[in-house]
């Protein structure tokens, strides 16, 4: 979740995915993607908390904490073009123009983020990143993920952009408005987005949410029948259901 502070208080980054997309279609998302395997293999110049210290906070292993982080800047970067990275350990990018080739062979994965950062002499900004929250995709699912969500804020002149084959629109919004669209039927919100959305808009500024320890609980929803009605059991579900647009038609995958 790439933040920045607004006019009416912190704004989110959001995507619009393309409706071709296998899973989440014509969804809006975070941007985000998955771990490669390359990703916990290889050493990085790395500034912040160490894996082991992800590790403890996503209660996982060093290696996949490295790689969860790893993906989070790999993909932040292919996605909308924010690099958390610098010269040194306590600087960062403020023109991501200049890596643009790197980009597209990064996504097209011709390149690894290890070999980026060694080309470049830049070292991963660990410390630009906060975890966030761990949901799992529901069994009936066909396609399942282990999502764990991160929070950054925007680095000083750099700019987020649309330009990834996978985002048919991009735009910031505060967390509000994100769900006023929804609300509305002109956005559609997958319960972990919506999740996400719904915590951030408690907070007045992006220094408050880069300072806030959320508990990181798995959350995995399950489907439960009440009164002969079927539907999905997660944290603030009442709620969710409750806002559902009635046109709003949920695809998590490509069964529409």
């Amino acid at each position: 979740m790439l933040v920045r502070d607004g006019a009416n208080g912190p704004e989110v980054f959001l995507q619009r995915r393309v409706g071709a997309m296998a899973f989440a279609a014509g969804m809006t998302v975070f941007p985000g993607g998955g771990v490669d395997p390359a990703d916990s293999t290889v050493e990085i110049e790395w500034a912040g908390a160490d894996p082991g210290w992800w590790a403890e906070r996503f209660a996982t292993t060093e290696p996949r904490a490295k790689a969860l982080v790893c993906a989070a800047v790999r993909e932040t970067f292919e996605e909308c073009g924010v690099l958390l990275a610098g010269p040194t350990a306590d600087t960062v990018v403020g023109d991501t123009t200049p890596y643009r080739d790197a980009r597209g062979r990064l996504e097209r994965r011709e390149l690894s983020l290890a070999t980026f950062l060694a080309e470049e002499k830049l070292v991963l900004r660990a410390d630009l990143l906060r975890p966030w929250a761990n949901w799992i995709t529901p069994v009936v699912e066909p396609r399942r993920y282990d999502t764990h969500f991160f929070v950054a804020v925007l680095p000083e002149g750099q700019l987020a952009d649309g330009a990834t084959t996978e985002a048919a629109e991009v735009q910031w919004s505060t967390p509000a408005e994100a769900l006023d669209r929804w609300r509305a039927g002109t956005d559609i919100l997958l319960p972990p987005t919506w999740s996400q959305l719904d915590a951030l808009s408690g907070f007045a500024s992006t220094a408050e949410i880069f300072a806030a320890e959320p508990v990181i609980d798995p959350i995995m929803p399950e489907l439960t029948e009440e009164h002969g009605a079927k539907a999905l059991s997660f944290p603030g579900n009442d709620r969710y259901f409750a806002d559902l647009p009635e046109t709003a038609k949920l695809r998590g995958s490509a069964r529409g």
